[in-house]
């Protein structure tokens, strides 16, 4: 996911400029809020804030005070607001002109020379802002109790926050513009941001300290690994976030966690260079050699003689096999299917394609040849098969496997068993019904 440049507001821009001009409402000598305070926010603040989206339901304000603009000398009003559900706000109102409210995180927020902010929300509802953000994050599918949180800032449409959850784990989170909790938002993983590329970035916690949840996803993963280095990958677009580890072993790994931080997949470095570039902190090249020369001896006991010059691991959910497309060096291939237990077998691309796996490193042509032999077998001694496509699965549990011939007359539906896959039968199109190939219908 690469880092996002924004056009961020400058939040409350006045108050963090002119912070020193504002004329404050009175307190009371014990640091509580004076009531008229409190009945003139009630009577003004719910107003102004409807007017500029703040969709919540106001159960208490308080007037804070005015202060001039320091360019155009308009006098703006500010005021606090407690909502009912989600975050509460410091509204900006000036005497002409648009309203802006800005979260408690942003009126909290120190001013450029340290100082504590003269518009720090004081509302008794708005204490612990921080934990308004759960249904927030739990809506977007994060598991996450807050424990910190910060402006990043606004722009027209949307709020950026960065929150600390639970283990170290960071998001940025682009909610609506002024924040609604009922409101989707995105949420991404920090690490996705210490690149520097864009404007947006984590500061609750630094990197080392995030990157430390893989030993988690380690130990997870009962692989042994004791993690020597570490990297952060990326995200993909459904939200699971993708890490490297190389051990002390020398071995490699990469994790793919969901966005709830539980373990999904973990991939050795040798079978990984299809993911997301693969790994850079192993030496993947030597790996993916041995993991060859594995390969090679697994196809030549499952009689299947292949010198494997290139391979690619199709994603399994299973843990008691590999199976694996093989390239062998004089040009042909397959798909290997080798268990932790019991028989491994490879088959050509096209009974692969009967077994649920498709071709992808290999030309699917290869597979046209084994098709053509099993059409021999019920004595369709005319069709060299010249396409396929896998049509169907019977009530019985069957494959039936569409061929197209290469002399343009209409083709037959194969019916394979499937373990092993095995020709049971051939129909030609005229009567089987359910072709689509060209040529067939």
């Amino acid at each position: 996911m690469r880092p996002i440049r924004i056009g961020l507001a400058a939040a409350l821009m006045l108050a963090l400029t002119a912070t020193a001009g504002i004329a404050l409402a009175a307190k009371k000598a014990d640091g509580g809020i004076d009531q008229k305070a409190r009945t003139q926010g009630m009577a003004e603040a719910p107003a102004i804030a409807k007017s500029i989206g703040v969709a919540c339901q106001i159960t208490d304000a308080r007037f804070i005070g005015k202060a001039p603009d320091a360019k155009t000398k308009t006098n703006s009003s500010f005021y606090e607001v407690d909502c009912d559900k989600g975050v509460g706000f410091v509204i900006q109102a000036p005497a002409s002109g648009q309203a802006m409210a800005f979260t408690c995180f942003e009126a909290n927020a120190p001013s450029a020379d340290g100082k504590p902010s003269a518009l720090t929300c004081k509302l008794p509802g708005n204490a612990n802002p921080e934990a308004e953000l759960a249904p927030l994050m739990t809506a977007s599918g994060v598991s996450c109790a807050p424990e910190k949180a910060r402006s990043i800032g606004q722009s027209p449409t949307q709020t950026y926050l960065e929150v600390l959850c639970p283990g170290n784990v960071g998001y940025v989170v682009a909610a609506s513009t002024p924040l609604d909790i009922s409101k989707p938002a995105k949420v991404v993983n920090c690490l996705n941001y210490d690149s520097g590329e864009g404007n947006i970035s984590c500061k609750l916690i630094d990197k080392a300290a995030r990157l430390a949840v893989m030993d988690r996803y380690a130990a997870d993963a009962k692989n042994g690994c004791q993690i020597k280095d570490r990297r952060f990958i990326g995200s993909s677009t459904e939200g699971d976030d993708f890490f490297e580890a190389s051990c002390q072993d020398g071995k490699g790994y990469i994790y793919k966690v969901s966005n709830k931080g539980v373990l999904i997949t973990t991939f050795e470095c040798a079978k990984a260079q299809g993911v997301l570039g693969g790994c850079t902190l192993t030496d993947a090249r030597e790996a993916a050699t041995e993991q060859a020369a594995l390969y090679t001896r697994l196809a030549k006991s499952a009689g299947y003689p292949c010198e494997v010059s290139k391979y690619a691991v199709f994603p399994s959910q299973a843990s008691d096999k590999d199976v694996v497309e093989l390239v062998c060096a004089d040009g042909t291939g397959g798909v290997g299917i080798f268990p932790t237990a019991g028989k491994a077998v490879v088959y050509d691309c096209g009974h692969a394609l009967v077994a649920g796996y498709r071709c992808g490193l290999n030309k699917q042509e290869s597979g046209y040849a084994s098709l053509t032999a099993d059409l021999r077998k019920f004595d369709q001694k005319t069709c060299t098969v010249s396409a396929m496509r896998a049509a169907a699965k019977t009530a019985k549990g069957t494959i039936l496997m569409e061929v197209g011939c290469s002399d343009g007359l209409k083709g037959y539906m194969i019916e394979y068993s499937t373990d092993p896959v095995t020709a049971v039968g051939a129909t030609g199109c005229a009567f089987a019904g359910g072709c689509k190939l060209p040529g067939n219908t």
